[in-house]
Order: structure tokens, then C-alpha cells, then sequence
């Protein structure tokens, strides 16, 4: 290479190389003060699109830890809850067993005070914690997002079904249930699960008179879904309906009613239909002649004495109608009469002792005998078999309520497990090698300071042509 004033080509190397190493001093400079080894997208473009996508995961699985944590409290709460009505249960089948047993000499009034006062309780806090037909919020598909899956809809998600977890008293099939009174049963062999697409069809008669419940088998269904869907019905004119040790379908109120069941083959193994009546109360059969007018009958009770008759060419609705309307109006409220499900047949039924009595014999009608109030430990009974079963659908909303608790804080695990990988993977990508970049900086300081020499002496090359000059 030839000696020039024009161009100092050793000066240009010593310029482009002290760039270079001013450069390296100052990237390694900015990532140790930032701890990053990529600060912008020029150091790594495709490095720095993979870390921000572990970025985005991070930040989404570390909210979805918080939402996690969240939904497990909201789950123990409503377990406190259930937890709670739990105990009360057990309260209201001791109540129930100690009624049940003939021996008992108490007043079986006051274990029946203290067992509506448990079933108005297990109402107010199955409100409390959105568990009741007044107050829903959490009886639904509780959903948990959690992220870490594949997409937004798919893995990323924890579900908490509790659109059947009403455990108030009426979806428990207590709410119309005491500890004093006798349970009736009807020939149904209940204990068979009602058959995909059978209907069962049951007539309920009381005092203002006559409604009809049905209930159509699933492919889903239990014995005890069944039943709750039968109880959810029931409930609006103050029966429940259990199963009683022979598994029969027993019914229970604290008022008159009747039921029959007019389609008794509907249900697998089923028994042919017949009648329930609530033998709690007294009670007294009462045939009359339709196609004339009816001599009178008494009914009377205590000090009182209510005359009744029937018109002729009333319907069975009508009768009805009127023989209670006479006895409420003559002073007899607490003697009712309701229908049996045979024509021109009623029962009456009473909570006190009274006598039904013809007063002329063309009436046709047979109302023999005084009635006493017995034991009434059947409606105990009948307690016992519907806290039974409210235990158990207690106990899969329990389970349900458990089972989400779990899986919740399963998914939360496996979050904050994909947090710090994640991280670290991201670290990895992102992060600078403080080491490696400690040392890099000693050699960009001893590199710049080299060039800067270099160069010193490169600028100062040319000067040595003047002494060529000095001895020309």
C-alpha cells in the first residue's frame, strides 16, 4: 500500500473499527443497565415475537390465577352453607326419630315447632348463599376462566354446574313435612325408576279442590330426581311426597287432602293405582245420592253442631263446595271435606275429634262412628324418609360444590406452574446473560481504547512524509 497525503486508509480502518467497538461497548452497556438482552425489535426481530407471546401467557394465566382464587372462595362459601344445612338436617331426623316412636310422651307440638323452625332456616340461608328458588345466582353453570389452554374457548376454563343445586325446602322435598301426623302411602312401587318417556299422573284433592301433577321419565333421571321433580309440584298445595321403607310413595301434609294415581302402570314393576288418604287426621266417609236432594247430616264437633245438606244434581265440585262452605260458616273451620277420586264419595277429615251422623235415611250416605286423634307418629316417619332424601340431594350439590373446589385449585396449580416455566422460557429469550455481558464490556472498554490509540497513530502516519521532503 502506497504512502498518500490524499487518502490515510489506515486512519479509515481505525474509524470504521472504533465505531464497531463503540457500538459493542454501548449495546452491552444497555443491557446490563436493562437486564434485557433484547430492547429492541433490531436485536432479535424473531426472538423478541416468541418471548412476547410468552409474555401475553404469563400475564394471562396470572389473572387467571386471581379469578381462580376467587371462584374457590366463592365455592367455600356456598360449602359453609351447605356445610350448615347439613347440620340442620341431622337436627330435624333426630326431631323425626324421637316423634316416630309410640312411647313418646312429650308433645310432639313442640318437636314440630323447633322442625318448622329448621325448615324455615334451611330456606333463609339456601337463599343466602344463591342456592333457593327466591335468590338463584349461583344455582347456574358457574364458569372459572383460567387460561393455559390452546384458545380463549378450549382448555382454558374450569366449569362448576350447579344449575341443580337448589337446596332450599321445597327442592329438598321437606317443605309441607312435620314431626306429628300420619304419612299415607300409595300402592306405587316408587322405589322403580319411571321409565324413559312414561308419564305418571297423580290427582290431588284438598278442600278447594282438585289438581294434577305429572312427571315424565328421563333417560337421565334417579329415583330421587324423580321424586324432587314430583316434591318441586307438590309443594304448591302443602304435600311432600317420600319413600317409605317398603319403598312405596308416601305422602304427607298437615292438612286434608287425598291422592290417587291413575296411571299406576306407568312406572317400571309398577303396582295398580289406589288411594291415599291423611289418616293424621280423623277421618270419615261420606256417600251421597246425586239425583235428589240429600236429607241433611250433622258433623259435630265439641259444643257444636253444623247441619249440612246437598243440593240434588250437583256435580261432585259443587258438593264439595257446599258441605265446606256450611261447615266453615256453622262454625266447624278445622272439619273439611275433600274428594277421593270415586264419584259422589267424599272424605271428611278433622283435627279434633268429631261425629258425623245421618239425620234421615234416604241420604245414602254412611257416616258411622266417633273419631279420636291417635298416636300420629306416621307423619314422623314420613320426616324420617324425606330428611333421608334431602340428605342425599344435599349430598350431590355437596359433592358438586367439593368436586369444583378441587378442580379449581387443580387448575390454579397447574397455572402457577405454567407461570414459571413460561417465565423462565421467556427469561431464556429475553434476558441478558449478565456474565457473559460483564466481560463483554471489559472487552469493548480494552477494544475502544486500543482503536482510539490506533488511530491516534494512523492520523499521525502522514507527518512521516515530511521527512521524506527534508532530504529531497
Amino acid at each position: 500500500m502506497s504512502i498518500s497525503f490524499q487518502t490515510n486508509v489506515a486512519s479509515m480502518i481505525a474509524a470504521v473499527n472504533l465505531n464497531n467497538n463503540n457500538n459493542f461497548q454501548t449495546n452491552t452497556i444497555e443491557q446490563l443497565t436493562s437486564g434485557y438482552r433484547i430492547n429492541n425489535s433490531g436485536d432479535d426481530a424473531a426472538g423478541l415475537a416468541v418471548a412476547n407471546g410468552y409474555a401475553a401467557s404469563v400475564a394471562e394465566l396470572t389473572q387467571g390465577v386471581l379469578n381462580g382464587n376467587q371462584g374457590v372462595n366463592t365455592l367455600q362459601i356456598i360449602d359453609g352453607g351447605l356445610s350448615n344445612i347439613s347440620t340442620m338436617l341431622n337436627r330435624m331426623q333426630t326431631l323425626a326419630t324421637e316423634s316416630a316412636t309410640s312411647t313418646f310422651t312429650g308433645n310432639r307440638a313442640t318437636l314440630n315447632q323447633e322442625y318448622q323452625t329448621l325448615i324455615g332456616e334451611i330456606n333463609r340461608e339456601a337463599g343466602n348463599i344463591g342456592l333457593s328458588s327466591t335468590n338463584s345466582k349461583n344455582a347456574t353453570n358457574l364458569s372459572v376462566y383460567i387460561g393455559g389452554g390452546p384458545s380463549a374457548t378450549t382448555g382454558g376454563q374450569v366449569q362448576v354446574d350447579l344449575a341443580n343445586g337448589i337446596v332450599d325446602a321445597t327442592a329438598l322435598g321437606l317443605a309441607s313435612t312435620s314431626v306429628t301426623g300420619t304419612a299415607v302411602t300409595i300402592g306405587q312401587n316408587a322405589a322403580a325408576l319411571l321409565g324413559a318417556g312414561d308419564t305418571e299422573t297423580f290427582t290431588v284433592n284438598t278442600a278447594s279442590g282438585a289438581s294434577t301433577f305429572s312427571i315424565t321419565g328421563q333417560s337421565t333421571d334417579t329415583v330421587t330426581s324423580q321424586l324432587a321433580e314430583l316434591n318441586q309440584q307438590l309443594s304448591s298445595v302443602g304435600i311432600t311426597a317420600s319413600l317409605d321403607a317398603t319403598g312405596k310413595l308416601a305422602f304427607s301434609s298437615t292438612a286434608a287432602f287425598s291422592v290417587t294415581d291413575s296411571q299406576g302402570a306407568g312406572l317400571s314393576g309398577g303396582i295398580a293405582a289406589t288411594g291415599a288418604f291423611n289418616t293424621a287426621l280423623n277421618n270419615q266417609t261420606l256417600t251421597y245420592d246425586n239425583t235428589a236432594t240429600a236429607a241433611p247430616f250433622t258433623v259435630s264437633e265439641g259444643g257444636i253442631t253444623a247441619t249440612l245438606s246437598i243440593t240434588a244434581g250437583s256435580t261432585d265440585a259443587q258438593a264439595l263446595q257446599q258441605i265446606n262452605t256450611q261447615l266453615a260458616a256453622q262454625g266447624i273451620s278445622d272439619v273439611v271435606a275433600v274428594a277421593t277420586g270415586t264419584a259422589h264419595v267424599f272424605d271428611l277429615q278433622g283435627t279434633g275429634s268429631f261425629v258425623a251422623a245421618l239425620n234421615g235415611a234416604a241420604v245414602g250416605a254412611t257416616a258411622v262412628g266417633t273419631y279420636t286423634t291417635g298416636t300420629g307418629n306416621g307423619g314422623a316417619e314420613a320426616a324420617i324418609n324425606a330428611v333421608t332424601t334431602a340428605v342425599q340431594l344435599l349430598g350431590q350439590v355437596q359433592g358438586t360444590v367439593g368436586a369444583g373446589e378441587n378442580d379449581l385449585n387443580y387448575a390454579i396449580g397447574l397455572a402457577n406452574s405454567q407461570i414459571t416455566n413460561f417465565s423462565a422460557t421467556e427469561s431464556s429469550i429475553r434476558d441478558a446473560d449478565v456474565a457473559t455481558e460483564a466481560a463483554n464490556l471489559t472487552k469493548a472498554q480494552v477494544l475502544e481504547q486500543a482503536s482510539v490509540a490506533a488511530m491516534a497513530q494512523a492520523n499521525a502516519a502522514p507527518q512521516a512524509i515530511l521527512s521524506l521532503l527534508k532530504s529531497a
